[in-house]
């Protein structure tokens, strides 16, 4: 359908839902016009914006990447292309991280080597884009999974097994943040010598969550939203902003 066409189609369903909240002063219809107006934003821009083939050949190299094809560095580099147009927060995935050990795909030694290659060029390429655009200072990039692994695999057969891996750990795990006001080249924190427990530092996942919620400009401890009869926090009943960790 044509620009115009669509555009016209929009504010007529527009004017008809601004009569039906003069009638009503229902709030569930302006959210109802606001919404019709994003998609109709979205369709105009988002092509243009998802089209990476004109970048120049230096970010491409930097970045690893292959316009038409799948994969994390095309949407690393979608990523910034994002946040140039303002979109306020972009999540980014790779997959195939369980690495168990029960085959070659999940080995340390093998599987695991290939996907750190699959993301390290393109997550820094990120890091230095965002810099060299003056972007970074403004833009907080949180790196991280869903939960830690223990540093050996379980073995409760005692068979011999050709490949390295390791388990589900919810004791220890690392995430890391850059730009958006926290410190440069700062660690926080500390487990025991094989990385199993926590000894030092230990920061629980609602301290990271007021952290993260504190950077963006948030309290935490303000913002709720209402489940059976109480205010929730995304931090539940407790979580600290760990100040050690902002510049």
């Amino acid at each position: 359908m044509p620009r115009d066409i669509r555009k016209g189609s929009i504010e007529a369903i527009n004017e008809i839902n601004r009569q039906r909240y003069e009638e009503t002063n229902d709030p569930e219809i302006l959210t109802r016009i606001a919404q019709y107006e994003m998609a109709f934003k979205m369709q105009m821009s988002v092509p243009e914006v998802m089209d990476i083939k004109n970048e120049p050949d230096y970010i491409h190299q930097m970045y690893g990447t292959t316009p038409g094809q799948s994969s994390f560095a095309n949407n690393c580099l979608l990523a910034r292309r994002l946040a140039e147009q303002g979109v306020r927060f972009i999540q980014l995935f790779h997959r195939d991280w369980d690495s168990h050990g029960s085959n070659q795909f999940e080995a340390l030694n093998i599987g695991f080597v290939e996907r750190c290659l699959e993301v390290d060029q393109p997550m820094t390429a990120l890091l230095k884009d965002l810099k060299q655009r003056g972007m970074l200072e403004d833009t907080l990039v949180v790196w991280g999974g869903e939960f830690g692994r223990t540093p050996m695999m379980e073995n409760r057969g005692g068979v011999s097994n050709p490949y390295a891996g390791r388990d589900h750990h919810k004791e220890a795990f690392t995430m890391w943040m850059a730009g958006g006001g926290v410190k440069r080249g700062f660690s926080f924190g500390e487990t025991d010598e094989i990385g199993y427990y926590g000894t030092k530092d230990k920061v629980h996942v609602h301290d990271l969550q007021a952290t993260i919620l504190y950077l963006l400009g948030i309290n935490h401890e303000q913002l709720t939203y209402s489940f059976q009869g109480r205010a929730f926090r995304l931090t539940d009943v407790h979580g600290h902003v760990v100040k050690q960790v902002i510049a």
